[in-house]
């Protein structure tokens, strides 16, 4: 079958191509929404392929779930929350919880004047990778996705304290790692 779909013009008909099963729907999903989604991928694992994996389970229960969407909705959005949903799946099966102490994350705060500023997109999220995986899904939940303490803590079944003590300590580790000589 050879024929386009316009995702914008007919959204209803398309999600009623992709509830069918239709293998080119899928595919102009796929090819339309690889790129945020595998941001998102890349922001959650320590390596390329870790990520791939990580993406493709989530198109699995993207296409598994277009049942449960919501034509008129935005569907990135939609797609963007299961993407993270799995991302945080991922992290509970991967990784053992530890509780850290706030107050030593507290010591760990630096005066260096915006780092940040001077990095490169790739530099940022090559740091990213490289922090532990406890870190890295916390700094992700909070300052990429927006989530309070509170409900990261729901979704790791960590506290509150442990969930800002663990921000603390990926932010003082992302500074280190961006500031050190010949990065």
């Amino acid at each position: 079958m050879d024929y386009s779909i316009c995702l914008e013009h007919d959204e209803e008909q398309f999600v009623a191509a992709l509830r069918r099963g239709d293998r080119e729907a899928q595919r102009v999903l796929y090819e339309t929404h690889y790129s945020p989604l595998m941001a998102i991928c890349q922001r959650y694992t320590g390596s390329e392929d870790e990520a791939m994996d990580l993406l493709h389970e989530s198109f699995i229960k993207i296409f598994g779930k277009i049942g449960r969407y919501e034509t008129g909705t935005a569907l990135l959005a939609w797609m963007r929350r299961i993407t993270v949903n799995t991302a945080i799946d991922h992290y509970r099966r991967s990784v053992r919880r530890r509780t850290e102490d706030i107050e030593r994350a507290y010591q760990l705060s630096s005066d260096v004047p915006d780092v940040i500023s001077q990095c490169s997109a790739q530099e940022i999220l090559a740091a990213v990778q490289q922090l532990p995986p406890t870190y890295r899904t916390i700094f992700n939940l909070y300052v990429i996705e927006g989530y309070s303490h509170k409900e990261i803590a729901e979704q790791l079944n960590i506290t509150d304290s442990t969930s800002r003590s663990n921000l603390v300590k990926a932010r003082a580790k992302l500074q280190k790692t961006l500031t050190a000589p010949g990065r």
